[in-house]
């Protein structure tokens, strides 16, 4: 019995046929960098990819708290600055401070459950100190003395000054920066 040769076959350019005579490989389609990984896919033109896994929760509490320090720091000097200039404290402002403390917290700090109590206990302390610098402003002026000569000189006189004008509607702000501070940071943090 006689055997034939097999018949030739044309060489396969590389876009079409299996890849290196392994059947299962796939190829990567014309531009593509890299050829697809085995048991994956090759996007076909005009598919849409499966959507991309959502970025790792962060849980950073010593940046969380650094950046509401800083926020927390700036906002008491422009809410003191506000207080100041208008002679009144401003419900909005108070909600502004409270809310850039909780926003720079959860931005920072990810989804510590330490940083929304964090941010709040900053914003307290931020609208006691601002308005302590609204109460220096205006009795710098009241005086002519200079804002740091009444604010770090006589710091007591402001203490007691903020202390006679304290009205419900004082308390009622604090609790307003730290209700805003607090989903702030619930909400950045997401």
């Amino acid at each position: 019995m006689s055997q034939s040769a097999p018949s030739p076959q044309p060489p396969q350019s590389p876009q079409s046929g299996p890849v290196g005579g392994n059947p299962y490989a796939q190829q990567a389609p014309a531009g593509a960098p890299y050829p697809p990984q085995p048991g994956g896919y090759a996007a076909q033109p005009g598919a849409f990819a499966p959507p991309a896994p959502p970025a790792p929760g962060r849980n950073n509490l010593v940046l969380g708290v650094l950046a509401a320090v800083v926020a927390a720091v700036a906002a008491a000097a422009l809410y003191g600055v506000i207080i100041g200039a208008t002679k009144h404290e401003i419900g909005y402002a108070a909600v502004g401070v409270g809310f850039v403390i909780g926003l720079a917290a959860g931005k920072a700090g990810g989804r510590n459950p330490v940083l929304p109590i964090a941010a709040v206990v900053l914003a307290l302390a931020s609208v006691y100190f601002g308005q302590l610098v609204g109460e220096a402003m205006i009795g710098a002026k009241d005086t002519g003395l200079s804002f740091s000569t009444v604010f770090f000189d006589h710091f007591d006189v402001v203490q007691k000054a903020w202390k006679e004008e304290a009205d419900p509607l004082t308390f009622l702000f604090f609790g307003i920066a730290g209700f805003a501070a607090f989903s702030g940071t619930k909400k950045a943090a997401r």
